[in-house]
């Protein structure tokens, strides 16, 4: 049965937000995030401190698209307002690791006592800083700091070893405030 969906997204003071058709435009004290959405029947308005985003004859499927995309929006007016903040811990038990970043790479040497670093890269728009045995991960893209904290963790990834014995590696500890 088909309703008359609509999920209206409050903007807050101090953030900035322009509409162009289905390309949504927010800008913080953070920086400004940029996000084009190509779905159909789905209408897109912006009423002062308001983007509204729904359908009048709204299916299953597109009140499923219309909760995802305003779920998107809260999360890049929260990116633009403050960074998003993973950490992730340095575990060695065998071998010392050594976690260098460059501005484009980083760099894991003497991963289990192998001669050739592992190297992954890095997306333009996160920062990456190595404390100790602490990396912190901030971006203003909630899915970039993720997807970096993913590939930093992939990376130390072991294979045809016994994972009990060997649980060197980078693992995600934090992310955005929230312990795991």
């Amino acid at each position: 049965m088909k309703k008359e969906i609509f999920k209206e997204i409050i903007i807050p003071e101090g953030v900035e937000a322009s509409l162009e058709r289905n390309k949504i435009s927010i800008h913080g004290k953070e920086g400004g995030l940029e996000r084009r959405f190509n779905v159909k029947n789905i209408s897109f308005k912006k009423e002062g401190e308001k983007i509204i985003i729904g359908n009048k004859k709204a299916t299953k499927k597109e009140k499923k698209m219309i909760n995802t995309i305003a779920a998107h929006i809260n999360n890049m007016i929260k990116g633009v307002q403050r960074k998003f903040e993973y950490k992730l811990k340095i575990c060695s038990s065998h071998f010392p690791i050594t976690v260098e970043v460059q501005k484009e790479k980083v760099t894991v040497k003497n991963f289990l006592g192998e001669k050739i670093p592992r190297v992954s890269k890095l997306p333009k728009d996160a920062d990456v800083e190595v404390k100790g045995d602490i990396i912190i991960v901030k971006a203003t893209d909630k899915e970039v700091a993720g997807q970096t904290s993913a590939e930093l963790e992939r990376v130390t990834k072991i294979r045809n070893r016994d994972r009990r014995v060997f649980q060197d590696g980078i693992f995600i500890t934090e992310k955005d405030g929230v312990k795991i």
